[in-house]
Formats: structure tokens, sequence, C-alpha cells
């Protein structure tokens, strides 16, 4: 079997899939029969002919033979609206989510009920006039909408996320971004959001100006090890205080995972075969296991960011990775992790499944 080589698109946060490179490695999955929602993935067909589509993702559940019972569906600005108002776009990939939806639900594609909650994107710069758009996500979410991302990641040097991601500095403290802010808990919604670590910081204050709004914190909080954050032991220590003291606001929690990213500084993708759980856990376990300490399991939940995390590993590897850094946590704190804070957070009311067992 031949692999293609390892390929990076033009945002450099994450290396393209390659199934055949993922072959190379197999072994056998922990603990199948606990139950797992999936806080975090994305589905999405691009221009450039990439394609990550309910069959993809039902595929990998499936092939892991981990118990995926419900997943949640993240924004990453698939299937917006060609016509109408640019702020209504973004609608349109709640309404795409939403069918994905009742295509789940016809048991066509596996027992899991993929995309049982939906957090979409609105533009919080619109300031008041985020709420018309926020009802309209409401509407064409038909229950399962539960909040917006609004992707926050910025640093001074371009390189690290490269141009394709570059958003505006300083949004949490833009006034206009404040006021769209404030029409989230009213709703009854949720935010989540990508930051780099350094923004941890802005993100703590807005969460102490928000007590109200259940705030997610995606991805460990986006830690650093490359370029001029590349002193892994001095990255570290900055991004462990940082994620302590947001830890203290009540109204956060963290989603675990978005660690096969290539900010983080490993070249799992770059190997000749892709990574065992153990090696995965070996590199993780400080940041999942800081994350864990500074928010407890009840405000902890694991995510796969797939198909983004598909180019370092698995989905098989993923969650295998996670239950082999949980392994000697208590059957209540693994509950917690792998599904019950996902459907308390995103309030989910997953269907039985009397075949592999329920949460």
């Amino acid at each position: 079997m031949t692999t293609s080589p390892a390929t990076t698109p033009a945002n450099r946060l994450f290396s393209l899939p390659r199934p055949d490179w993922l072959d190379l490695h197999q072994e056998e999955t922990l603990d199948p029969a606990r139950p797992i929602i999936d806080a975090h993935h994305h589905l999405s067909q691009k221009p450039d002919g990439f394609r990550y589509m309910v069959q993809d993702l039902a595929e990998d559940i499936a092939a892991s033979g981990h118990n995926v019972i419900a997943t949640v569906y993240v924004e990453c600005g698939a299937m917006y609206r060609a016509r109408g108002p640019e702020a209504f776009r973004p609608v349109g990939e709640v309404e795409f989510a939403n069918g994905v939806a009742a295509i789940g639900a016809s048991g066509i594609f596996g027992p899991a009920a993929i995309c049982a909650g939906i957090v979409g994107h609105a533009n919080l710069l619109l300031g008041e006039d985020v709420r018309p758009v926020l009802e309209a996500e409401i509407a064409a979410g038909n229950g399962r909408f539960r909040g917006i991302r609004h992707v926050l990641a910025w640093d001074a040097d371009v390189e690290i996320l490269g141009t394709a991601l570059t958003h505006p500095k300083d949004q949490m403290v833009n006034p206009a971004f404040r006021k769209g802010f404030a029409c989230l808990a009213p709703l009854g919604l949720t935010y989540d959001t990508f930051v780099l670590q350094p923004q941890i910081g802005q993100l703590t204050d807005l969460a102490g100006a928000f007590p109200e709004t259940k705030i997610v914190l995606d991805h460990c909080g986006g830690p650093l090890c490359v370029r001029g954050y590349s002193n892994r032991e001095e990255s570290f220590k900055t991004w462990k205080a940082s994620i302590q003291e947001i830890a203290r606001c009540q109204n956060v929690v963290v989603k675990l995972g978005g660690l096969a990213l290539t900010h983080l500084g490993y070249d799992f993708h770059l190997r000749e075969t892709p990574p065992s759980s153990e090696e995965a856990a070996k590199a993780w376990r400080p940041y999942i296991e800081t994350c864990i300490e500074a928010f407890g399991t009840s405000r902890a939940m694991f995510e796969s960011n797939f198909s983004p995390d598909k180019g370092q590993c698995s989905y098989q590897v993923i969650f295998n990775t996670f239950k082999r850094i949980t392994a000697s946590y208590s059957e209540t704190e693994k509950t917690a992790l792998f599904s019950k804070t996902a459907s308390d957070v995103y309030r989910l009311a997953p269907p039985a499944n009397p075949d592999r067992g329920d949460c």
C-alpha cells in the first residue's frame, strides 16, 4: 500500500486526512461499550474537492468500534446561503446540520444521533442586530440549535494559523461584540469559541462580565508549541496558568481535544506510520489532565474535532487515547467526561441504545 505525502492546507492548522496512511496502524478498541457523546465535529464539502460528510463520519464511527450514541455539530463555515442578506447567510449551515440530523435519526447511517446538538455561527460584531439572526437559527434548528461559535483565534505571528484563519484582533473587548454577546443568554444559547493561549486572559474577562452566559472553551484553550512558542516547557507553564485562571469562572466549560492540530507542535502527521493511542496519550496527557484538574469532570467533555484531527490519527485511536488517559478515573468521572457533561451543556436527550448501553 502506498501513502500520499502529508499535506497541510493554506490555514496551516491541520494536516489533511490520509485514509491509506491511517490504515497502517490498527489496534483494539478499548472499553467498547462505554457510551460516548462526541461533543465537537464538523461536516463540510469544500470547493477544492475536500469532503467530510455524514457518510464519512458514520464510517469513522462504525470502524472505530466505539459506542458513540450522539454527536454535536460545530460550525465550520459550511453550506452558507448563497443569497440573501450577508448577516443571515450562516443560517444555511444550521439548516444543513438539521437536515443531517434528520438523516441520522433515520438510522440509515447507524445508531448514533448525529448532529443531536447544533452549534452555528452568527457575527457578534453586529451588536444588537445579531438577535434576529439568532432567532432565525433557532427556528432553522428545529429544536436542535444550542448556540453559536464565533472563532477568535489570533496571534501577531500570522504564520501560526495562516492567512485563511486570520481574525480581527481584540474582538472580545469590542463594544459591538459585547452587545451581540449580550443577546445569547436571554435566548438560552451557549457560546463556543476557539482561541489561542495568549487570548485566554481576554476570554476570562469576558466570562466575568457575562456570568449568565455558558461559554465553551474549545480545543483545551489552544495551547501552542510552534515558532515563538516552541519552548514546550515555558509555553506549557504559561498556558497552564491561564487555564487555571479561567477555570475559576463557573460559567466556562472546556472541550478536551483539538490536540492533533499542528499548532501544538507534534509531528505525528509527518511520520511513516500513524501514532498509537499509547503515543498520543503520552503527548496529550499533560494538557488533558491539566484541564480536568482545573475544571473538574462536570465541566469538561471529550471531542473528536473530526475531520481536522483526522490528519494525525483515526477516530478509534483518538477515543482510545482519551480512555487511556482516564483509565484510573471513577465510573462517575468517566461518564461525565465521555457523555454527561456534553449532554448537560448542550441539553441533549439521545435515544436509548439497548444493544450497546445508554447514558
